[in-house]
């Protein structure tokens, strides 16, 4: 890199989202970063207005580029707005995320400092109905996704994997991108390559990113299951890179499972299925009272988040440990 400012790009991939592209670009622009920037766009093909809304921004904005991304997945997406990048810096944003204030020139300034390949922060989770907060919650929360330190935050250092992530743009195309292979989990995959050719990923809990999940039982469910299923891919392919955290929700559906179908079939006392549900129903208790900056309704919609986040996930994980992930495909919450 030169010793002037980097150039950046910003790539998103894009696929239904009329409902979040517009606000995700403009917490880009909105950055006001002194440097060359531009806006990489590539569109998959949707069931809604996104490309209308993709075609008006790069109208109003110069510096918007839009690729067509006709496969429609992200791992593609992605490639396709590394090969049309011109930065010195790429930073990935989803159209499901905002940008806080000072995120591009702090990162920058981050992967510099440190003389990373790839800088991470935290994912803010936020929500608007009372559904959607309580999954934003899950996903903060050391009951609902296990207390990552992109999500929980914690002190800066090197790190597995990075969220979104600003990325030394030689770096990465010299790893040849993204594994157009891996739909889930290519994040994870991607920092081991990265890590491999002697690279270094950071996490900043100085850089956060504001993410709105799923806003439905079904698309949650949805999202959870493929996500699981890739991840027991990828731990069926490396499983000493496996976090342990990875099979505590499968251990624990597989014991509930197990439990039971021995009780129903009388080998066991019933109290051995029981006790592991009123445990689980009392966790969820734990984690609603914990949740003290939300309304009553919010935290009775987290009775009913939390499960179907973790056994989504902990039932996509057993298909892709087991049968492998095929072609199990999130196409995004299309309301």
């Amino acid at each position: 890199m030169s010793n002037s400012l980097p150039s950046v790009t910003v790539m998103m991939p894009v696929r239904n989202e009329q409902h979040h592209l517009a606000k995700a670009v403009e917490s880009v622009l909105a950055q006001n970063y002194p440097g060359q920037l531009e806006i990489v766009l590539a569109i998959g093909p949707s069931i809604d207005q996104t490309k209308s809304v993709a075609s008006e921004l790069a109208k109003k904005h110069a510096g918007i580029k839009i690729v067509d991304n006709p496969k429609g997945l992200t791992t593609v997406g992605l490639n396709l707005a590394i090969a049309d990048s011109s930065g010195e810096i790429i930073i990935r944003v989803d159209a499901h995320s905002e940008l806080a204030a000072n995120y591009i020139s702090r990162g920058v300034e981050i992967l510099l400092e440190t003389g990373s390949v790839l800088v991470g922060g935290i994912m803010n989770a936020r929500g608007n109905s009372p559904f959607q907060k309580a999954v934003a919650f899950g996903y903060g929360s050391r009951f609902g996704l296990g207390g990552g330190r992109y999500h929980i935050g914690g002190q800066a250092g090197e790190a597995e994997s990075a969220y979104l992530g600003i990325f030394e743009a030689k770096a990465l195309k010299q790893v040849g991108g993204y594994n157009e292979q891996i739909i889930r989990g290519e994040d994870w995959d991607l920092s081991q390559r990265l890590k491999a050719k002697g690279g270094k990923v950071w996490f900043s809990p100085e850089l956060e990113v504001h993410y709105w999940p799923r806003s439905n039982i079904k698309a949650l469910a949805w999202q959870f299951y493929s996500t699981g299923v890739w991840r027991g891919e990828l731990t069926r392919k490396s499983p000493s890179k496996a976090s342990l955290r990875y099979f505590l929700p499968p251990l624990a559906l597989l014991f509930l499972t197990v439990s039971a179908l021995l009780s129903v079939g009388g080998l066991l006392n019933q109290l051995a299925l029981i006790i592991p549900v009123a445990l689980y129903l009392l966790m969820l208790s734990l984690a609603a009272g914990t949740a003290k900056s939300l309304a009553l309704v919010d935290r009775i919609m987290v009775l009913i988040a939390l499960p179907v986040m973790h056994f989504s996930w902990a039932t996509g994980f057993w298909i892709g440990l087991i049968f492998g992930a095929g072609k199990t495909v999130d196409a995004g919450d299309k309301k």
